[in-house]
């Protein structure tokens, strides 16, 4: 009798060690370098001991620059960066402007794992904004996860796309 009860004790076990292993399948991963903005916001590097440009340029739409990241990764990047700095001085520029800052991922991982890294996404440029001099009460931030892709490809430059964070002027 004892043995018996032993024997579906380890049974039990080996059934819920297989459960929480096995799980859902996750979708086939492999990292690249995200994608840069448009030609025509690149700015050039800084030159040995001159200072990154901080001024936004004229015409500067932060809605039609996003920020993007390295897959799985929150951190910004030195190109996301210059970015920020651009945002921000746009933000001080337009001192009546607050922004919404909508985090994204790929499609790859689960809905719930892919909303919390695009929460990261977006209180990493906040934080960095902030540490600029923006007002944290001009910035909101929201998450969409893997729910309002650029691009529907499944293809690594389709991923890198969607790996993004968008600003909305409110």
């Amino acid at each position: 009798m004892q043995k018996k009860t032993w024997l579906v004790i380890a049974l039990l076990l080996v059934i819920a060690g297989l459960l929480f292993t096995v799980g859902c399948q996750k979708k086939a991963v492999s990292q690249t370098k995200a994608p840069g903005p448009a030609p025509a916001t690149t700015a050039p590097a800084p030159k040995a001991g001159q200072a990154p440009v901080t001024t936004a340029p004229s015409g500067w739409n932060l809605a039609q620059n996003d920020i993007y990241f390295e897959f799985d990764k929150s951190t910004l990047t030195p190109m996301a960066q210059d970015t920020l700095m651009r945002h921000a001085a746009w933000l001080r520029e337009n001192t009546n402007a607050s922004v919404t800052i909508a985090g994204h991922a790929d499609d790859r991982g689960t809905n719930e794992y892919n909303l919390a890294l695009g929460d990261r996404r977006a209180d990493s440029a906040k934080a960095f904004l902030v540490d600029l001099g923006i007002s944290a009460s001009r910035l909101t931030t929201i998450s969409y996860g893997e729910e309002r892709p650029l691009c529907m490809e499944q293809t690594e430059e389709c991923w890198a796309k969607n790996r993004r964070d968008h600003f909305v002027v409110n």
